[in-house]
């Protein structure tokens, strides 16, 4: 009998079949390994927090949250990111703990869609957090540590946009005069609608100059000498405090070599509304959105009763797939011994010293195959044992 959503999925939901699975293993496999090396220690939170506590901190929209009640009426969520959680375990089970804290996550985060957006509600994560450290030194450690991760995993063509958002807070401030018309233009920038701003701009009662200077924003991006530039614009202590540590930073990645891999970009508004500073996305060519992103959240803990300085990043495992599944080879099958009865045990032997040594390795009776051209074909080696005993398979 047909059953309503016998082969639907919820909104946002996704399967993965194996062969993307594999990829996603290779890649996670990679990551982890290379951020284990820069002193990097892995931990897990629940699926399940309190809405009132990692659900609030996590500045995620409210109509994104997945949320259900507990046996005692309280309000639960399915996390929405990872960064509040593991701000929740640091200034609570690990409070005590030396700072720096360097910690690595990898876990899967919920957020809610609109039916017609096409986006994931369920996405993996991967990334890290350096807690304790307020130096320029720390942001540029995670951005290097991104960079290194995205290589590892064998990305080749990327880039890494740097912006401030303590810079576009204040430059928006000093020419608009309050936060509700700041936050207006925030939020295009956020959309990247640089059209619907310069639109909005011109709908500004503002002097030619600050008119100017407003829309001059959406300019401030390209090589290092946009700094310079962002100078001669700004006004307010903030905006030139902020350009400061941004050419620091700068300076901290030119001495890791990775000048050719960063691009500055002054008008970088992140989704997250806890980013105080230093905030930066990863784009890869060919596709038009980030497989990464992070900065700098110094008032986070704040929340959690615990203040302390702060910076990480978070790259999604399903965008980086599919920017790598652009440039590398689909996934294959290793080996399969194929075997019919009287030769099943000759067989067994021959897939476990295979299995031993390293291989993966499938085992087919070969009367069940209906096609053995066409069942072989996915495999990279194909062991024969079939009819009389002989002194080993016959490899294809």
């Amino acid at each position: 009998m047909w059953k309503l959503f016998m082969f639907e999925k919820p909104a946002g939901m996704r399967d993965t079949l194996p062969e993307l699975y594999q990829l996603k293993r290779e890649v996670r496999e990679a990551i982890s390994g290379e951020v284990s090396r820069w002193g990097y220690a892995p931990i897990e939170t629940p699926t399940l927090e309190y809405h009132e506590t990692v659900g609030a901190a996590s500045a995620i929209q409210e109509q994104q949250l997945f949320k259900l009640l507990d046996q005692d009426g309280n309000t639960l969520v399915l996390r929405p990111d990872m960064t509040a959680p593991i701000a929740r375990i640091a200034a609570s089970t690990m409070k005590n703990a030396e700072r720096p804290l360097r910690l690595t996550y990898d876990a899967p985060v919920f957020r809610s869609q609109q039916r017609e957006g096409g986006k994931s509600a369920e996405f993996e994560q991967i990334g890290v957090e350096l807690i304790g450290d307020s130096s320029n030194s720390a942001d540029g450690e995670v951005i290097s540590l991104m960079i290194a991760s995205l290589e590892k995993a064998g990305l080749e063509n990327f880039q890494i946009a740097i912006g401030h958002i303590g810079f576009v807070n204040a430059y928006l401030q000093e020419i608009l005069g309050n936060e509700t018309r700041a936050d207006t233009f925030r939020r295009y920038l956020y959309e990247k609608n640089y059209v619907g701003f310069r639109k909005k701009a011109e709908q500004y009662p503002l002097s030619s100059i600050d008119q100017r200077r407003l829309k001059e924003l959406l300019s401030l991006k390209g090589g290092t000498d946009v700094l310079e530039k962002a100078r001669s614009l700004a006004e307010s202590r903030e905006a030139l405090e902020a350009l400061q540590q941004l050419e620091d930073l700068v300076q901290v990645l030119e001495a890791y070599g990775l000048t050719d891999k960063i691009m500055i970009d002054l008008n970088l508004v992140l989704h997250m509304s806890y980013y105080t500073g230093a905030v930066f996305e990863a784009y890869s060519e060919g596709l038009g959105y980030p497989i990464g992103s992070g900065g700098r959240y110094d008032k986070l803990f704040s929340k959690f009763h615990s203040p302390q300085p702060a910076t990480g990043f978070g790259l999604r495992l399903d965008k980086l797939t599919e920017a790598l599944g652009k440039i590398k080879d689909s996934v294959s099958n290793d080996a399969c011994v194929i075997f019919s009865n009287e030769r099943r045990k000759e067989a067994m032997e021959k897939a476990r010293a295979l299995r031993e040594s390293g291989r993966s390795v499938v085992m087919q009776d070969h009367g069940g195959i209906s096609d053995i051209d066409r069942f072989s074909a996915q495999f990279k080696e194909v062991i024969y044992f079939v009819g009389s005993n002989g002194n080993g398979g016959d490899s294809k």
